[in-house]
């Protein structure tokens, strides 16, 4: 085939897939499922769409494949004696997810996967994939598996070795729902007039909930920088910074910049540091918008030296963010355990160079998204044993202080209130 012949084909391929409502969607879906269990990436489902609602569509499609992929698997194991080699069997997961946790649109459903799975050059199958999908449609109802069933079996070990099994089935459980949309304001005084005006609930915390997930862009708000979205669990780190007015603050490994916007907000001058240069550029867009400032550097914290000793350091270090599986289910099925190892080690390395950049009398706070106590009560216990560090606990009470004076959020936790991401902190005071 020339050249010529092949661009007139992909143009043709490009206009079929825009003239057929939802295919452009559910391209993306398989897209994304085919990057984390084919690739370990992280999915890109947005890419593989052109428009806005095609994107989150797609987005969504993903999503719910990935939370119940367990269930669907099974569902599939009971049609197929076999399941075809990618990227049928993508196809397959992402029509079964649609036909048993979407129903009313089954016919769609099954018609767009046929369309994938001849576009994708597997038309022999075509006929299997229309089969399976009007039996699934007819009798919908996937088999129940028990919560920890549903993770890979290395990382349902480790939740019940550091949670037990109870917690670790009610954390996984937790995390089934799609979760709601927390804000945080850039003026906390606000509240009650954001809470009334997006019909948000407001949290202990100080943020707002929203019980959807709206358009983002689209908010009373957004525009004018009111507010950014932020998990309520991944606000209480930053709050840890005691009295960050006026004082110098390293937010290090700080991409998307959440807690940069909030130490920026409560007056700190703040130098803001990522080795990711595309992340820092989400986090200088949200500077922008907030009408915030914030020193940014693109630069390999192992790498990076800083001039001056800071006052106060939040280091929310690479971990293997399993707090955060509620909101990217996809998570379970890309992570390996092997690498749970190198994350340790340099956490380890992070906190050691954080602490030389500290002043005498300055305070770091350690942070990560993680559920694992090894990345969390057992790094910091380790880090105070070698560093002397003065003892120095949380201002924070109730359900998320632990008997060392740190913060433990976990996903079952706020169960009535639509749960929170997994995450721990602590604060260590430099002798002067």
């Amino acid at each position: 085939m020339t050249r010529a012949a092949r661009g007139a084909s992909r143009s043709k391929r490009s206009d079929a897939t825009s003239a057929t409502p939802g295919l452009a969607a559910r391209l993306g879906a398989v897209a994304s499922v085919a990057a984390v269990l084919d690739r370990g990436r992280i999915p890109d489902a947005a890419a593989q769409a052109g428009e806005p609602k095609e994107r989150a569509e797609a987005r969504a499609l993903a999503d719910l494949t990935f939370r119940h992929l367990a269930e669907i698997d099974a569902v599939l194991a009971d049609r197929i004696p076999r399941m075809p080699r990618p990227p049928v069997s993508h196809i397959l997961r992402v029509m079964a997810a649609e036909l048993i946790y979407r129903p009313g649109g089954a016919h769609a459903a099954v018609d767009l996967a046929v369309r994938q799975t001849k576009g994708a050059g597997a038309t022999k199958l075509a006929g299997l994939v229309n089969a399976v999908g009007r039996k699934i449609a007819t009798e919908p109802t996937p088999p129940t598996l028990a919560p920890l069933k549903r993770l890979p079996g290395w990382m349902a070990d480790r939740l019940v070795a550091d949670w037990g099994r109870a917690k670790a089935a009610a954390i996984t459980e937790a995390q089934r729902p799609v979760p709601p949309t927390d804000l945080t304001l850039r003026d906390p005084s606000a509240a009650e007039e954001f809470s009334a005006l997006l019909g948000a609930e407001t949290l202990p915390t100080g943020g707002l909930r929203l019980a959807e997930r709206p358009q983002i862009s689209a908010l009373l708000g957004f525009e004018d920088g009111a507010w950014w979205v932020q998990d309520a669990a991944a606000s209480l780190p930053a709050t840890l910074v005691p009295e960050p007015e006026t004082k110098r603050v390293l937010d290090l490994c700080a991409a998307p910049g959440g807690k940069t916007l909030q130490l920026a907000a409560a007056g700190a001058f703040v130098t803001a540091l990522d080795i990711s240069a595309e992340r820092m550029a989400r986090l200088e867009e949200n500077l922008a918008r907030t009408r915030l400032t914030a020193q940014t550097v693109v630069s390999d914290a192992l790498d990076w030296r800083p001039n001056a000793p800071f006052d106060a350091i939040l280091l929310d270090a690479p971990c293997s963010a399993t707090g955060t599986m509620r909101r990217h289910p996809d998570l379970p099925h890309r992570s390996k355990p092997a690498a749970l190892k190198d994350l340790l080690a340099l956490q380890r390395r992070l906190l050691e160079r954080a602490w030389d950049w500290l002043r005498p009398g300055g305070v770091l706070v350690y942070a990560t998204c993680s559920l694992l106590r090894a990345e969390g009560e057992d790094q910091a216990a380790a880090f105070r044993a070698r560093s002397g560090a003065a003892p120095l606990a949380t201002p924070t009470t109730g359900p998320f202080a632990t008997a060392e004076g740190d913060i433990r959020t976990r996903p079952d936790m706020w169960a009535e209130r639509g749960g929170l991401d997994g995450f721990f902190a602590a604060r260590f005071l430099k002798p002067a």
